[in-house]
């Protein structure tokens, strides 16, 4: 993920990544994305819309809807199978039910064009409790309950509406990871990972075990990405991308 490793410059992460073994990049700007394939790692996410201004509002549908579908066109482009969505921040005046309705009317009019090219759209669940850092948590996400994001997946009703599972998230909010994981799985499209707390590295020194998640994920029969989306602490940053590849590798 590399928003998390700057201000290294975006080829350097990609290089010493797959020296690594790693074989996807995402949370970087599409302009790289020619340079990444062409240096033989994959795309693994593409972004679109913020987390901020998701389409809980109404207000929003117009600017949501042109990013996703520009992000779906991206990821036909260079290979990507997902484009990444939010449900958006609280905001005065809209109640829980409207909230609701409205992500799912936006996201049953893009959906058809991700089905007819073959592209996921994943909704992330996020954290809306850590305030120390723009971030690690986001107060006021309106997505921050796993099964309110599993139920809006399920009322868009589509096969390409799926959930980004993002591990750190999931832990702050609910816990009970791996009973979390199988519960949904049929519903995850993407995984993102990170130490709690801090979201830092994936070591022992956090609660996050994360082996037997990883197992967990496997026996489920995810294909899929599980991108690292930790902030590194360690001055060497790509030993910390090291520690994580081989922590996870089971």
């Amino acid at each position: 993920m590399g928003w998390c490793f700057k201000p290294m410059p975006v080829m350097t992460l990609a290089a010493e990544a797959k020296k690594i073994g790693y074989v996807a990049l995402e949370g970087v700007g599409a302009e790289h994305y020619p340079a990444i394939r062409e240096l033989g790692l994959e795309i693994s996410l593409v972004g679109s819309h913020g987390f901020q201004k998701g389409p809980l509002d109404p207000a929003n549908h117009q600017a949501v809807e042109k990013s996703l579908r520009h992000g779906i066109d991206l990821a036909v482009k260079f290979g990507a199978p997902s484009v990444i969505t939010f449900a958006g921040m609280r905001t005065p005046g809209i109640t829980e039910e409207a909230a609701f309705r409205n992500c799912v009317s936006c996201w049953k009019r893009v959906a058809p064009y991700a089905e007819q090219n073959g592209i996921q759209i994943v909704l992330e669940h996020l954290n809306s409790v850590d305030d120390s850092h723009p971030m690690k948590g986001h107060p006021g996400y309106w997505g921050d309950d796993i099964h309110r994001c599993v139920d809006l997946i399920r009322a868009v009703d589509s096969p390409a509406m799926k959930l980004l599972f993002d591990i750190y998230h999931v832990q702050i909010m609910h816990g009970d990871v791996i009973r979390q994981l199988r519960r949904y799985h049929e519903f995850v499209g993407h995984y993102h990972t990170a130490g709690n707390p801090g979201r830092g590295e994936l070591d022992f020194n956090q609660e996050i075990n994360y082996p037997p998640i990883i197992r967990a994920i496997q026996e489920t029969g995810y294909t899929g990405y599980l991108a690292q989306e930790f902030i590194p602490t360690n001055p060497d940053p790509i030993a910390s991308l090291r520690q994580a590849f081989t922590l996870c590798n089971v």
